[in-house]
């Protein structure tokens, strides 16, 4: 009888204590990602906002949540450079050729922002309205390409929540560090409005959304049926909206398709460097 592969991930709460569905959904991934391949996960959370909480270089993946807030406005707090300085000692871990397995980095939404700020890829602006839905990602070149999207559709459909956004890229920076863009929010030639990045693999270890790859569609659906959930949906963004969300959030194409192919694909990449070791 083999014994199961021992797997830690640490998970990044930075919701800043607010409540949240993302952090289930997360658990539930990895726990259900885990039973799937039989490996024997640990998984620590820190609170990277309120209390300051940083994991160490011990664990063999990191996945960083989404939050609220403006991803400007805390540059220079010592939260915020906590956080950048945790992402350059990943950095110099990878890029020491000595140190194996690697270490692989998962950003979503806000975390995602904070790492297309630390590397300079593109401009942070806030939106003109708060993006709150299930829409459509459209990949690029690179994102027909790129492993962790192996298997999704083009375009794909995700959960979108946010009131910044990644905008107007430096083409000539990406291309010097590596990076690529892999998707980008639906094209809106009625508007006169950039497109926001919607993914971007920064390095070979690290990836990143704006959408929420997490995002289940029955806690999520459950979540907005609640009164009080539903009733501030529809106050900030209208009954049609609250309509169409958990109409979209039934059709198994869209959400629940997401949810089953991205995180678990970044699992399945980055647990490849422990197999190897």
């Amino acid at each position: 009888m083999r014994t199961a592969m021992k797997v830690r991930i640490a998970i990044l709460d930075m919701n800043e204590g607010h409540p949240n569905q993302g952090m289930r959904c997360i658990r539930e991934i990895i726990n259900q990602w885990s039973e799937s391949n039989q490996y024997d996960v640990e998984y620590d959370e820190f609170e990277v906002r309120l209390k300051k909480e940083i994991p160490d270089l011990s664990y063999d993946i990191y996945i960083s949540s989404g939050g609220p807030g403006s991803p400007m406005e805390s540059e220079g707090m010592e939260w915020d450079n906590a956080f950048c300085n945790w992402i350059e000692r990943l950095e110099h871990w990878n890029n020491d050729i000595a140190n194996y397995p690697k270490k692989h980095a998962f950003f979503i939404c806000h975390s995602f922002q904070l790492a297309c700020r630390y590397y300079k890829v593109a401009n942070l602006g806030k939106r003109k309205s708060t993006s709150f839905g299930v829409f459509p990602v459209h990949m690029l070149h690179e994102g027909k390409n790129e492993p962790v999207f192996d298997g999704l559709r083009d375009p794909f459909y995700a959960v979108d929540s946010r009131d910044y956004q990644v905008v107007e890229p430096n083409h000539n920076h990406i291309k010097s560090i590596g990076a690529h863009i892999l998707a980008i929010e639906k094209e809106r030639p009625h508007v006169p409005y950039e497109r926001a990045i919607m993914a971007m693999r920064f390095n070979e270890y690290f990836i990143g959304s704006q959408f929420h790859p997490e995002a289940d569609a029955i806690g999520m659906s459950m979540y907005l049926q609640r009164e009080d959930k539903k009733q501030t949906v529809i106050a900030n963004h209208g009954e049609a909206k609250w309509h169409s969300m958990i109409e979209q959030l039934n059709d198994p194409r869209k959400i629940m398709f997401t949810y089953s192919h991205v995180l678990p694909n970044f699992l399945n990449i980055a647990v490849g460097e422990l197999v190897e070791s």
